[in-house]
């Protein structure tokens, strides 16, 4: 109990003291389109998770400079996720690191056979466990200029670092006491069948190919449409959507979450 009591009035001295500036605010939920259904009282809620996920988290550029305005975008996107579920799901890691551009990692990987090959990739992001996130500046900004249905770089590895509070990023995070581990896999075992089947015969794909690289992925991607193309996701993998629901707490089709299911 002491511990909260102290807790929360460390909140609210952050919040007093570092609250981002309103006209920052305003301007930066203007520029994303990811953020403009949120009601008055959402937009709020996020302003002071952002506020302290700034205060918590370090952001590095790479041969770059990290404005404020930067810092903000960076913090909105990544506390959206987490808007009904509360800043503690992002604790366990303090960087986040920023490239001008997309990255080039090389690595050697083990495949579900135990095989290891030596991978060269391009990525816009990455989340490591227990480690920071990267991401690509200018991914980010083609995000908010050209906003894609389906894409968002940031709620992606934010969704990873989620998924990997169970301790590995295996597509299903820790659920809630009322959510049925049956049920979200169910739903989500049969989408990633679909999915992967459609791959493989070449067959139209509803949803980012890049989902059936795996169920951690699988899982990302679909954050993704549940943010920004709910309602692609709702009328393709409606079980999936209803899982989606309960775990984030948040309705995009009905314009957020209610305060009361925190």
């Amino acid at each position: 109990m002491v511990w909260h009591f102290f807790k929360r009035l460390q909140v609210s001295y952050i919040l007093r003291r570092h609250a981002i500036q309103q006209h920052l605010w305003h301007n930066v939920c203007n520029e994303l389109h990811l953020l403009h259904n949120l009601s008055v009282v959402e937009k709020t809620r996020l302003r002071e998770l952002s506020t302290l996920f700034l205060q918590k988290k370090v952001i590095t550029g790479v041969n770059m400079h990290i404005s404020d305005t930067m810092r903000v975008i960076i913090a909105a996107q990544a506390c959206l996720p987490v808007l009904a579920l509360g800043i503690d799901l992002l604790d366990g890691w303090r960087e986040m690191v920023i490239y001008p551009e997309a990255f080039r990692v090389s690595r050697d990987e083990a495949d579900r056979y135990g095989i290891v090959h030596h991978n060269d990739r391009v990525l816009s992001g990455e989340a490591w466990s227990r480690g920071p996130v990267i991401l690509s500046w200018g991914d980010i900004q083609q995000d908010i200029r050209n906003f894609h249905q389906g894409h968002n770089v940031i709620v992606h590895e934010i969704a990873h670092k989620l998924d990997m509070l169970n301790g590995r990023a295996n597509g299903m995070p820790p659920l809630h006491v009322e959510m049925r581990t049956t049920a979200w896999t169910a739903a989500f075992s049969e989408a990633y069948q679909q999915l992967t089947q459609r791959l493989e015969h070449h067959h139209r794909m509803c949803i980012n190919p890049y989902a059936a690289s795996s169920p951690a992925e699988c899982f990302a991607v679909f954050s993704e449409y549940f943010f920004t193309a709910p309602e692609i996701l709702r009328n393709h993998f409606t079980a999936v959507y209803e899982q989606m629901r309960l775990y984030y707490r948040q309705d995009p089709l009905q314009h957020g979450f209610s305060l009361s299911d925190r």
